[in-house]
C-alpha cells in the first residue's frame, strides 16, 4: 500500500521557500499562504527551518520513513541536507562536534528502539559539555493495538520520553497539533544562552503521517535573548575589594569560558591573578602567557595545581566543578572566599563563602575588570608576589614538559624495539596542526589526557577535548563535522587505538561526505589512562591490554578514499608521515605505536587528587574537613 498524494504540495512549499530565500519571505512574497494543511512530517521540517536547522543526520528505520520521505522532496529542492550514516553514536557525536566547532545547529534522526537507545547514549556528550542538538526519533504508536517492534517491551506508556527526558528534555509528539508547543520547548533548551542540553522529541509511527493545519507564521523561532548581568554595582564593588584586599587570586577557568578571551584575560591582567585552566577552555589565555598557569586538577599540571591549592581567594567562571577539575572538591586548599561568574544558579553557587555574580561571563567580567582598572593598577602590583612564585613553577612546569618531549625512543615489550613516548608523540602532532592552523579533537583516555597537558593554544576555538563525560570515539566521530559543515577547517583528531576502533565507520563515512581531515592513531595496545591509574593505586595492572596485533595502515588503506600512513618509530618518520598524509585531499589516518610502560618519560603524570578506587579515604576526609 503507496500514497503520494502529500509529495507535490510539499515540493511545491519546499519550491517557494527556495526560491524566496526563507519560510517568511515565501509567506510576505504570496507564493505561501500562512494556514497550510500538512503532515506533523513536513511541519517538524518546516518548524526546524524556522530556527535555522537545515541539516539532518540519519540512519532511517521503518521508525522514520515519513519523515525520510519529507526530508527527500526538501533536498531535492535545495532547502534542506541529509547525511546518512553507519552508526548511532558517532553521528550524535557529529552533530555535537557540528554545533561546537562550527555553531551550526543539526538534528539527529533514528528509528525506533535500539538505534534510538544508541543516539541517546551519544547524546551524553552534548549533554555533559552544554551543546544543543535536537534528537529525533521514531516511537511507539499512540493507539495502543499492541507491541510495536523495537519498542521498550513492558507494559507502561511513553517509555523513550521517560528516559529522553533524563539526560535533556523530552516532548512526545502524541498529538501533530502540539508541534508548537514542542518546538518552543525545544528551542529554549538548544538554544539556552548558559546551559543548553539536546532536545529529544519522539514521534509516534502513526502521528508522522497524521495531518493538520499548520499556521507557519506562528512558528517558533530561534529566540533572540538578551546579555544579562547584576542589575547594580553593589556585589560588583563587593567583588573588587575581596579582590583587592588578596594576596594571592586564582581564576578557575572552565570550560564556559570558551570565546570569553579577551574578557578572561583583561580580569587576570587588571586582577594579579593566577589563570588555571580546565581541559575544556585550553587558548583562553594565550599560552605563553606570564599568568596561564596551565591545566589544573586531578591529571593538572606543576603551575596549574600550584596555583589552585595556594591561592586565599578564587575565582571560579564557567565552571561547573566537574571533579577532575577540582580534585573532587578539594583542589583549592586555601582559598577562603569565591567569586563564581556563571549564568547558571546552580552552577554560580557550588561553592560555600560565594558571592555568586550571575549572567553572561563577558557582561559581567568586563564590569569587574572596569572596576579594577579605575584604581590604577593598585589590586595587580600588590600580588607581584604571587605572580612570582607562580611564575617560577610555570618554569618548572615547562622544564618537565620538555624533557619528555625530548626523550629518544624507549624499549618497548609489545613492540619489541624502541617506540616514542606518547607525550613526545603527541607534541609532534600539536605543533604540527599549529603549524598548518588546523583544529585538533582530542579523544577519551590517556591521549586525550597528555593532550590537555601539551596544547599551547593562544585562542579558543583550536582544540576540542570531549572532557565531560570523556566519551570514547568522539574525535574520530566528531571529525565528520568538517564534512557536513558550510565553512570546513582542516581538523586532526587524537585517538588512542582502543578509541578508534570504538567508532571505525568514520573511515565510510568520511568519505562519503568529504572530509578533509586526519585521524592520528596512537596505539599502545592497551588502555594506559586506567592502566596506569591502576598501577598508581594498586601497583598492578589488569586486563586493560589484549594481545590481538592490528594493522591500521591496511585497516585504514582498505576503505577506497583513505590514504593510510605508517609513522614509523622516530620523531623524523612521523613528521614526514604527517606531512604525506596531510597532501591527500581528503581523509588520511597515520599509525603510531608508542610507549607504554613505568619509564617517566614516557608520560606526563598527575598531580592532584580524585575519589576513586582506594584514594577515597583519603580525598573524602579532606573534603570533610574544609569549608568550601
Amino acid at each position: 500500500m503507496t500514497t503520494t498524494s502529500g509529495a507535490e504540495p510539499a515540493r511545491a512549499r519546499a519550491r517557494a521557500i527556495a526560491k524566496a530565500g526563507g519560510i517568511d519571505k515565501a509567506i510576505a512574497s504570496g507564493a505561501l499562504t500562512k494556514l497550510i494543511d500538512t503532515t506533523l512530517s513536513e511541519a517538524l521540517v518546516l518548524g526546524l527551518l524556522k530556527q535555522g536547522v537545515s541539516k539532518y543526520l540519519a540512519i532511517f528505520g521503518h521508525g522514520s520513513t515519513d519523515l525520510g520521505e519529507v526530508l527527500r522532496i526538501y533536498e531535492a529542492e535545495g532547502v534542506t541536507r541529509t547525511f546518512n550514516c553507519r552508526n548511532e553514536v558517532a553521528m550524535a557525536h557529529a552533530a555535537t562536534a557540528l554545533r561546537w566547532q562550527y555553531g551550526e545547529t543539526p538534528a539527529v534522526i533514528t528509528s525506533i528502539g535500539p538505534g534510538a537507545m544508541q543516539a541517546y547514549a551519544g547524546a551524553l556528550a552534548a549533554a555533559s559539555n552544554g551543546i544543543g542538538v535536537y534528537h529525533i526519533y521514531g516511537d511507539e504508536t499512540t493507539f495502543g493495538e499492541g507491541y510495536n517492534m523495537q519498542q521498550v517491551p513492558k507494559e507502561e506508556q511513553g517509555l523513550f520520553g521517560q528516559m529522553t527526558a533524563i539526560l535533556g528534555r523530552s516532548y512526545t509528539l502524541h498529538t501533530p497539533e502540539a508541534i508548537r508547543d514542542a518546538l518552543r520547548r525545544g528551542a529554549m533548551t538548544v538554544y539556552h544562552p548558559y546551559r543548553a542540553m539536546p532536545f529529544f522529541m519522539l514521534l509516534p509511527l502513526n502521528t508522522q503521517p497524521a495531518r493538520l493545519t499548520l499556521n507557519l507564521a506562528a512558528l517558533p523561532e530561534r529566540p533572540n535573548l538578551p546579555v544579562m548581568a547584576p542589575a547594580d554595582d553593589d556585589d560588583i564593588d563587593e567583588a573588587t575589594r575581596h579582590i583587592t584586599e588578596a594576596k594571592s587570586i586564582a581564576i578557575k577557568a572552565g570550560g564556559g569560558t570558551r570565546g570569553h578571551d579577551k574578557a578572561v584575560r583583561r580580569l587576570a591582567e587588571a586582577a594579579g591573578a593566577a589563570v588555571v585552566l580546565s581541559p575544556g577552555s585550553t587558548g583562553v589565555l594565550p599560552d605563553a602567557h606570564a599568568q596561564n598557569m596551565h591545566v589544573g586538577g586531578s591529571k593538572g599540571s606543576i603551575s596549574g595545581n600550584f596555583a589552585a591549592s595556594n591561592a586565599e581567594l578564587l575565582i571560579v567562571i564557567g565552571s561547573r566543578g566537574v571533579c577532575q577539575a577540582d580534585c573532587s572538591g578539594i583542589g583549592y586548599k586555601k582559598a577562603a572566599r569565591v567569586i563564581n561568574i556563571n549564568g547558571d544558579l546552580a552552577d554560580a553557587t557550588h561553592y560555600n563563602r560565594t558571592l555568586a555574580l550571575t549572567g553572561d561571563i563577558t557582561a559581567v567580567v568586563e564590569r569587574l575588570a572596569m572596576k579594577l582598572e579605575a584604581m590604577g593598577g593598585a589590586a595587580r602590583s600588590a600580588k607581584a608576589a604571587w605572580l612570582e612564585a607562580c611564575a617560577a613553577k610555570k618554569k618548572e612546569w615547562s622544564k618537565y614538559k620538555t624533557a619528555r618531549f625530548a626523550a629518544a625512543p624507549m624499549a618497548d615489550e609489545v613492540w619489541r624495539r624502541p617506540a616514542l613516548g606518547q607525550p613526545a608523540a603527541i607534541k609532534v602532532v600539536a605543533d604540527f596542526a599549529r603549524k598548518i592552523g588546523a583544529a585538533k579533537f582530542f579523544d577519551a583516555g590517556d591521549v586525550q589526557a597528555n593532550g590537555f597537558q601539551i596544547v599551547e593554544d593562544d585562542r579558543t576555538g583550536d582544540t576540542f577535548t570531549e572532557s565531560g563525560a570523556s566519551y570514547m570515539g568522539f574525535a574520530a566521530s566528531g571529525l565528520l563535522a568538517s564534512g557536513l559543515a558550510d565553512k570546513p577547517r582542516y581538523t586532526i583528531a587524537f585517538c588512542g587505538d582502543g578509541s578508534f576502533m570504538m567508532n571505525p565507520q568514520i573511515l565510510i563515512d568520511g568519505v562519503e561526505h568529504g572530509v578533509k581531515g586526519m585521524i592520528v592513531i596512537f596505539d599502545n595496545r592497551r588502555m594506559a589512562a586506567i592502566t596506569g591509574l591502576q598501577m598508581a593505586q594498586y601497583g598492578a595492572g589488569f586486563k586493560t591490554n589484549d594481545g590481538v596485533a592490528v594493522d591500521y595502515v591496511q585497516l585504514a588503506g582498505s576503505v577506497s578514499g583513505v590514504h593510510a600512513v605508517h609513522a614509523g618509530y622516530t620523531m623524523e618518520t612521523l613528521k614526514a608521515a604527517l606531512d604525506e598524509a596531510q597532501k591527500h585531499k581528503g581523509l588520511s589516518v597515520v599509525h603510531v605505536p608508542v610507549y607504554s610502560g613505568e619509564n617517566e618519560l614516557g608520560g606526563l603524570g598527575a598531580w592532584g587528587q580524585w575519589n576513586v578506587g582506594n584514594w577515597c579515604a583519603d580525598v573524602q576526609k579532606a573534603w570533610t574537613e574544609q569549608d568550601l
